[in-house]
């Protein structure tokens, strides 16, 4: 039997509810479009921009390495009784405005990684491809503004990995965005996402959904949302005909898995759900 050492993810709000930052991709889309996301945060503007959109395989990987990051004891920062975390950060280059910055370091490896966000470990493939989405993440660009104050970072701040063979095989070091760092420290509110309940889901509109839901749904309350929002947390643009009738079915069937996850999913009207997060 497999143990898994991650119980949960403490990720920042913005990531998770920022409208299809994660969204379900059709095939070739990475090719032929980008990444611009700009979200309204309370009194927080945000803007994500990449060179290419981010799908439900890349929220799962940045999932496990926000969860991996819970156990990490290695911060980032420039206090002077912080003297291992500095050095890491001249080795990783973090200058300017960064400094001033917390930032968590993930020392790990993409096995691990893979494992705990419930792919095989033992696919060539699959540790590529757990590759291009790190890859993927850290080109994603962060603009925060507060009031007067404009911050500039990228999702993942620094990323490093080795090949190598045996025990080293696939090694990983990875430093968090500093919104990410401090969710994870408790420093600011966070969304508490289910490790368990994210390797048992195996579609991507699930997975979209979970997160999305993860976020405006608190443990053990209850949310009233219709069809339409719930396709809306999926996909992008607006459809008609067969192709709403697909989505929806989608959705109806990522539900149910949700429901085999412990969540509880009433329809009662209609497209329109109750759904209570355990």
């Amino acid at each position: 039997m497999t143990t898994y050492r991650l119980t949960h993810a403490r990720h920042d709000p913005a990531h998770c509810l920022a409208p299809l930052l994660f969204r379900s991709l059709q095939k070739g889309e990475r090719g032929t479009s980008k990444l611009h996301v700009v979200y309204e945060f309370g009194s927080v503007h945000i803007e994500f921009k990449g060179p290419e959109p981010l799908g439900a395989d890349d929220l799962r990987v940045l999932q496990g390495l926000v969860a991996l990051a819970g156990p990490s004891t290695l911060l980032l920062n420039h206090e002077p009784k912080q003297e291992a975390g500095v050095k890491v950060r001249e080795k990783l280059h973090l200058s300017g405005n960064a400094e001033k910055e917390k930032a968590i370091l993930i020392k790990s490896s993409f096995r691990l990684l893979a494992r705990e966000i419930g792919y095989s470990a033992d696919s060539g493939r699959t540790l590529q491809a757990i590759r291009s989405s790190i890859e993927r993440l850290w080109q994603v660009s962060i603009i925060v503004q507060s009031g007067k104050t404009r911050k500039g970072f990228r999702m993942l701040s620094e990323y490093c990995s080795v090949d190598g063979t045996g025990a080293n095989d696939g090694r990983l070091y990875v430093a968090l965005n500093p919104r990410i760092t401090e969710a994870v420290l408790s420093d600011r509110p966070f969304t508490r996402i289910d490790m368990n309940e994210v390797r048992k889901l195996k579609t991507d509109p699930a997975r979209l959904l979970h997160q999305r839901l993860c976020g405006v749904i608190d443990p053990a309350k209850t949310k009233k949302i219709t069809l339409e929002k719930l396709c809306s947390y999926v996909w992008s643009e607006t459809k008609v005909g067969a192709t709403v009738r697909q989505r929806k079915f989608k959705v109806r069937s990522a539900l149910k898995e949700l429901g085999g996850v412990g969540w509880t999913i009433v329809e009662y009207e209609a497209s329109k759900y109750s759904i209570k997060r355990p």
